[in-house]
Protein backbone atom coordinates (compact mmCIF):
# COMPACT_ATOMS: atom_id res chain seq x y z
CA UNK A 1 0.00 0.00 0.00
CA UNK A 2 1.28 3.52 -1.16
CA UNK A 3 2.06 5.82 1.99
CA UNK A 4 0.56 9.26 1.55
CA UNK A 5 2.82 12.16 0.43
CA UNK A 6 3.62 13.93 3.14
CA UNK A 7 1.97 17.85 4.18
CA UNK A 8 4.06 20.39 2.75
CA UNK A 9 5.72 22.73 4.81
CA UNK A 10 3.26 25.60 5.40
CA UNK A 11 5.17 28.97 4.55
CA UNK A 12 3.94 32.71 5.93
CA UNK A 13 5.65 35.27 3.06
CA UNK A 14 5.88 38.50 5.25
CA UNK A 15 7.42 41.35 2.80
CA UNK A 16 6.35 45.08 2.58
CA UNK A 17 6.82 45.44 -1.26
CA UNK A 18 4.02 43.41 -3.40
CA UNK A 19 6.31 42.90 -5.91
CA UNK A 20 9.10 41.09 -4.03
CA UNK A 21 6.23 39.20 -1.85
CA UNK A 22 4.97 38.11 -5.16
CA UNK A 23 8.32 36.50 -6.59
CA UNK A 24 9.06 34.83 -2.67
CA UNK A 25 5.47 32.98 -3.27
CA UNK A 26 6.15 31.84 -6.49
CA UNK A 27 9.63 30.94 -5.40
CA UNK A 28 8.32 28.99 -2.72
CA UNK A 29 5.32 27.22 -4.48
CA UNK A 30 8.38 25.93 -7.03
CA UNK A 31 10.13 23.73 -4.46
CA UNK A 32 8.76 20.67 -3.63
CA UNK A 33 7.34 19.93 -0.72
CA UNK A 34 6.54 23.95 0.30
CA UNK A 35 3.64 26.04 -0.06
CA UNK A 36 3.21 29.80 0.57
CA UNK A 37 0.15 29.64 2.37
CA UNK A 38 -0.03 33.61 3.31
CA UNK A 39 1.20 36.87 2.67
CA UNK A 40 1.32 39.37 5.24
CA UNK A 41 2.70 43.24 4.24
CA UNK A 42 3.35 44.59 7.72
CA UNK A 43 3.81 43.19 10.95
CA UNK A 44 0.39 43.42 12.10
CA UNK A 45 -0.94 41.41 8.48
CA UNK A 46 1.69 38.54 10.01
CA UNK A 47 -0.10 38.02 13.31
CA UNK A 48 -3.17 38.09 12.17
CA UNK A 49 -2.22 35.31 9.30
CA UNK A 50 -0.58 33.46 12.26
CA UNK A 51 -3.82 33.62 14.52
CA UNK A 52 -5.84 32.45 11.36
CA UNK A 53 -3.80 29.29 10.92
CA UNK A 54 -0.86 27.25 11.43
CA UNK A 55 2.44 27.94 9.78
CA UNK A 56 5.80 26.14 9.99
CA UNK A 57 8.13 28.40 8.02
CA UNK A 58 7.88 32.54 7.99
CA UNK A 59 9.83 33.71 4.84
CA UNK A 60 10.68 37.31 7.18
CA UNK A 61 11.55 40.65 5.87
CA UNK A 62 13.17 42.49 8.51
CA UNK A 63 11.98 46.34 7.31
CA UNK A 64 8.74 46.04 7.40
CA UNK A 65 6.60 49.28 7.99
CA UNK A 66 4.95 49.44 11.16
CA UNK A 67 8.10 47.36 12.75
CA UNK A 68 11.63 45.64 12.75
CA UNK A 69 11.19 41.96 11.69
CA UNK A 70 12.78 41.14 14.67
CA UNK A 71 10.67 42.57 16.58
CA UNK A 72 8.15 41.08 15.15
CA UNK A 73 9.72 37.74 15.84
CA UNK A 74 9.81 38.27 19.63
CA UNK A 75 6.44 39.21 20.12
CA UNK A 76 5.41 35.86 18.10
CA UNK A 77 7.91 34.01 20.29
CA UNK A 78 6.42 35.25 23.38
CA UNK A 79 2.66 34.90 22.17
CA UNK A 80 4.44 31.09 21.76
CA UNK A 81 4.35 30.71 18.01
CA UNK A 82 6.78 28.20 17.00
CA UNK A 83 6.99 28.76 13.49
CA UNK A 84 10.61 28.63 12.52
CA UNK A 85 11.70 31.96 11.02
CA UNK A 86 13.95 32.88 7.78
CA UNK A 87 15.39 36.57 7.91
CA UNK A 88 15.51 38.31 4.41
CA UNK A 89 17.03 41.03 4.15
CA UNK A 90 19.49 43.94 2.78
CA UNK A 91 21.06 44.22 6.16
CA UNK A 92 24.51 42.84 6.59
CA UNK A 93 24.90 44.12 10.16
CA UNK A 94 26.52 41.16 12.16
CA UNK A 95 24.57 42.51 15.30
CA UNK A 96 21.51 42.14 13.79
CA UNK A 97 22.17 38.28 12.60
CA UNK A 98 23.69 37.71 16.72
CA UNK A 99 20.81 39.06 17.86
CA UNK A 100 18.24 37.31 15.44
CA UNK A 101 19.81 34.10 16.34
CA UNK A 102 19.09 34.47 20.00
CA UNK A 103 14.99 34.78 18.92
CA UNK A 104 15.35 31.57 16.78
CA UNK A 105 16.25 33.13 13.05
CA UNK A 106 17.17 29.47 11.56
CA UNK A 107 19.09 31.01 8.57
CA UNK A 108 19.33 34.50 6.78
CA UNK A 109 18.94 35.05 2.72
CA UNK A 110 20.47 38.60 1.69
CA UNK A 111 18.45 40.20 -0.93
CA UNK A 112 18.52 40.30 -4.05
CA UNK A 113 18.33 36.91 -3.87
CA UNK A 114 17.67 34.13 -7.06
CA UNK A 115 15.47 31.05 -7.42
CA UNK A 116 18.62 29.06 -6.72
CA UNK A 117 19.29 30.42 -3.46
CA UNK A 118 16.42 30.28 -1.65
CA UNK A 119 15.56 26.51 -3.08
CA UNK A 120 18.91 25.60 -1.18
CA UNK A 121 17.94 27.15 1.82
CA UNK A 122 14.54 25.57 2.01
CA UNK A 123 15.84 22.58 1.01
CA UNK A 124 18.05 22.22 3.54
CA UNK A 125 15.56 23.62 6.27
CA UNK A 126 13.52 20.59 4.74
CA UNK A 127 16.19 18.22 5.47
CA UNK A 128 17.02 19.42 8.82
CA UNK A 129 12.96 19.28 10.03
CA UNK A 130 12.74 16.03 8.85
CA UNK A 131 14.92 14.40 11.06
CA UNK A 132 13.91 12.39 13.87
CA UNK A 133 14.15 10.24 16.56
CA UNK A 134 17.37 9.89 19.55
CA UNK A 135 21.12 10.83 17.76
CA UNK A 136 23.49 7.94 18.59
CA UNK A 137 26.35 10.40 19.60
CA UNK A 138 28.10 13.50 18.86
CA UNK A 139 28.79 13.35 15.09
CA UNK A 140 25.25 12.53 14.61
CA UNK A 141 23.92 16.32 16.37
CA UNK A 142 26.59 17.78 13.84
CA UNK A 143 25.39 16.56 10.77
CA UNK A 144 21.95 17.43 12.15
CA UNK A 145 23.25 21.28 12.41
CA UNK A 146 25.00 21.12 9.36
CA UNK A 147 22.61 20.98 7.03
CA UNK A 148 21.12 24.42 7.93
CA UNK A 149 24.29 25.55 6.81
CA UNK A 150 24.97 27.11 3.65
CA UNK A 151 27.35 26.12 1.21
CA UNK A 152 30.80 28.03 0.92
CA UNK A 153 30.55 30.58 -1.06
CA UNK A 154 30.94 30.26 -4.85
CA UNK A 155 34.53 30.51 -6.21
CA UNK A 156 34.68 33.64 -8.26
CA UNK A 157 35.53 33.62 -11.77
CA UNK A 158 38.94 32.94 -12.58
CA UNK A 159 41.26 36.79 -12.86
CA UNK A 160 38.77 38.09 -9.99
CA UNK A 161 39.88 38.61 -6.34
CA UNK A 162 37.67 39.27 -3.46
CA UNK A 163 38.82 42.43 -1.69
CA UNK A 164 39.55 43.92 -5.19
CA UNK A 165 35.47 43.01 -5.95
CA UNK A 166 34.11 44.52 -2.96
CA UNK A 167 36.80 47.49 -3.58
CA UNK A 168 34.27 48.18 -6.81
CA UNK A 169 31.06 47.35 -5.67
CA UNK A 170 31.89 49.76 -2.63
CA UNK A 171 32.18 52.36 -5.25
CA UNK A 172 29.45 51.51 -7.50
CA UNK A 173 26.86 51.36 -4.23
CA UNK A 174 28.29 55.01 -3.98
CA UNK A 175 28.14 56.35 -7.17
CA UNK A 176 25.17 58.83 -8.07
CA UNK A 177 21.98 57.20 -9.10
CA UNK A 178 22.80 58.20 -12.56
CA UNK A 179 25.45 55.31 -12.03
CA UNK A 180 29.12 55.32 -13.44
CA UNK A 181 31.24 54.27 -16.33
CA UNK A 182 34.35 51.71 -16.76
CA UNK A 183 36.19 54.21 -17.27
CA UNK A 184 34.82 56.26 -13.50
CA UNK A 185 35.40 52.97 -12.15
CA UNK A 186 38.92 52.67 -12.72
CA UNK A 187 39.91 56.22 -11.86
CA UNK A 188 38.03 55.79 -8.28
CA UNK A 189 39.42 52.26 -8.06
CA UNK A 190 42.72 52.64 -9.19
CA UNK A 191 42.45 49.71 -11.78
CA UNK A 192 42.85 49.66 -15.50
CA UNK A 193 39.72 49.98 -17.67
CA UNK A 194 39.59 46.83 -18.51
CA UNK A 195 39.81 45.41 -14.94
CA UNK A 196 37.06 47.65 -13.45
CA UNK A 197 34.68 46.67 -16.51
CA UNK A 198 35.46 42.39 -15.44
CA UNK A 199 34.03 43.53 -12.40
CA UNK A 200 31.54 45.59 -13.22
CA UNK A 201 30.11 42.87 -15.80
CA UNK A 202 30.84 39.91 -12.84
CA UNK A 203 27.82 42.31 -10.74
CA UNK A 204 25.79 42.63 -13.27
CA UNK A 205 25.93 38.82 -14.21
CA UNK A 206 24.83 38.41 -10.22
CA UNK A 207 22.10 40.39 -10.56
CA UNK A 208 23.57 42.93 -8.40
CA UNK A 209 24.37 45.59 -10.85
CA UNK A 210 22.86 46.94 -14.35
CA UNK A 211 24.44 48.38 -17.04
CA UNK A 212 22.25 50.08 -19.87
CA UNK A 213 24.00 52.39 -23.13
CA UNK A 214 24.63 55.96 -22.62
CA UNK A 215 23.65 57.45 -25.87
CA UNK A 216 23.96 61.02 -26.77
CA UNK A 217 27.61 61.17 -27.52
CA UNK A 218 29.45 60.91 -30.90
CA UNK A 219 30.54 57.14 -31.89
CA UNK A 220 29.50 54.12 -29.62
CA UNK A 221 27.80 54.57 -27.36
CA UNK A 222 29.50 54.00 -23.51
CA UNK A 223 28.28 51.85 -21.27
CA UNK A 224 26.49 52.95 -17.49
CA UNK A 225 26.48 50.59 -14.76
CA UNK A 226 24.03 51.22 -11.92
CA UNK A 227 23.72 49.29 -8.84
CA UNK A 228 20.87 47.61 -8.25
CA UNK A 229 19.46 48.13 -4.10
CA UNK A 230 17.77 45.13 -2.50
CA UNK A 231 14.24 44.85 -3.28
Amino acid sequence: MTEPAPAPIRVLVVEDDPVAADAHVLYVNRVPGFEATATAHTAAEARRALDRGPVDLILLDLNLPDGHGLSLARSLRAAGHKADVIAVTSARDLTVVREGVSLGVIQYVLKPFTFATLRDRLTRYAEFRSAAGEATGQDEVDRALATLRAPAPATLPKGLSGPTLERVTRTLRDAPPEGLTAATAADLTGLSRITARRYLEHLVDTARAARSPQYGQVGRPELVYRWLPPS
